[in-house]
């Protein structure tokens, strides 16, 4: 006789195990991309932040095509490119100049309100309604953010303020059209991911030109640094997010961005020596529970609605069958 397990009895509805499995997945994508500035800063030459954002995303995505090969169908190609542009072609350039025009913590801030940019697209275009309490959630989260990466006095740069608000609404945008999208039809996610990866570092390519401005040093460091960036940070993590981004309600998978900045401050803490105050380790707390928390809200009947229908019309057997779908036994 079959008896399910007694923790999973115990599961909301709407939190499955296979639904758990997805989420950590998911979560395991933003704290790979908390290493992203022990790389950079450590092993990677200075002064060439789109040097290192092509490095990132093209040997990824040719790594993911080799896996999964083939060419986006004619009435996907459009659409596989935008979402290319949306979240890595735009995304890493804004993300790199507010990083150097912004203090860290405001650049994190607003990375980490991007659940409210998506709550605000949704809206507007009537793509489904996200319940008062995830909202109430994702904006303790940034709070948490907030006093977790805050440091003294706050100087303000116009230019870098932009830069990272379009950047969120850049990858929140990406990941909401990536729910509502789906992929091709008889096509594998990962081949949709690697054309994503490709398109972005194309669009990136002639930026390096008109704004790295350091020294091209290779040695043993820099390679073990693009190295990661590329097959951990890039090929696995992005395979990982897009793949809970198709499946998770997307004001959850945007929630679990949070864990960037906060693995971020750990590994400052650990590996670089950076100490945390009282209020930043309180901070810490605080978006951690949000972050968590926002993943056990009951989904309302519209929430993720319209991109649930459209999805499913899009469902292919490598959705159905492959590796990197969970699926309830």
């Amino acid at each position: 006789m079959h008896t399910q397990p007694t923790d999973a009895r115990r599961l909301p509805r709407n939190v499955a195990p296979s639904t758990l499995g997805l989420t950590a997945a998911a979560a395991l994508a933003p704290i790979l991309w908390g290493t992203t500035y022990l790389v950079t800063t450590e092993l990677l030459p200075p002064d060439r932040p789109m040097t290192a954002s092509v490095l990132r995303a093209v040997p990824a995505g040719l790594l993911l095509l080799l896996v999964a090969p083939g060419i986006p169908s004619k009435g996907w190609r459009l659409k596989t490119a935008a979402l290319g542009v949306l979240d890595i072609g735009l995304f890493f350039p804004m993300l790199f100049v507010a990083a150097y025009r912004l203090p860290g913590g405001i650049a994190a801030v607003v990375g980490s309100a991007q659940p409210l940019v998506i709550v605000a697209i949704s809206a507007i275009f009537g793509w489904g309604r996200t319940r008062p309490i995830q909202v109430g959630w994702a904006a303790m989260a940034v709070v948490g953010v907030a006093l977790t990466a805050g440091s003294g006095a706050i100087r303000l740069d116009v230019i870098g303020l932009a830069a990272a608000v379009v950047g969120a609404v850049s990858m929140a945008t990406g990941v909401a059209l990536t729910k509502r999208w789906g992929v091709p039809p008889d096509t594998s996610p990962l081949n949709s991911t690697a054309w994503q990866l490709l398109v972005g570092g194309i669009v990136i390519s002639p930026l390096i030109p008109i704004v790295d401005d350091g020294p091209w040093a290779i040695d043993t460091e820099a390679v073990v640094g693009y190295t990661w960036l590329a097959v951990i940070g890039g090929a696995l993590a992005y395979s990982l997010w897009f793949r809970g981004a198709r499946a998770l309600p997307t004001a959850k998978v945007t929630l679990l961005g949070v864990l960037s900045p906060l693995t971020a401050a750990i590994i400052g803490w650990v590996a670089l020596g950076q100490n945390m105050t009282g209020i930043q380790c309180i901070g810490f707390g605080i978006a951690l529970i949000g972050s968590i928390a926002g993943q056990f809200v009951r989904r309302g009947p519209d929430a993720d609605s319209a991109g649930t229908k459209h999805g499913s019309s899009n469902r292919s057997r490598f959705q159905r069958n492959s590796l990197f779908t969970s699926r309830n036994k």
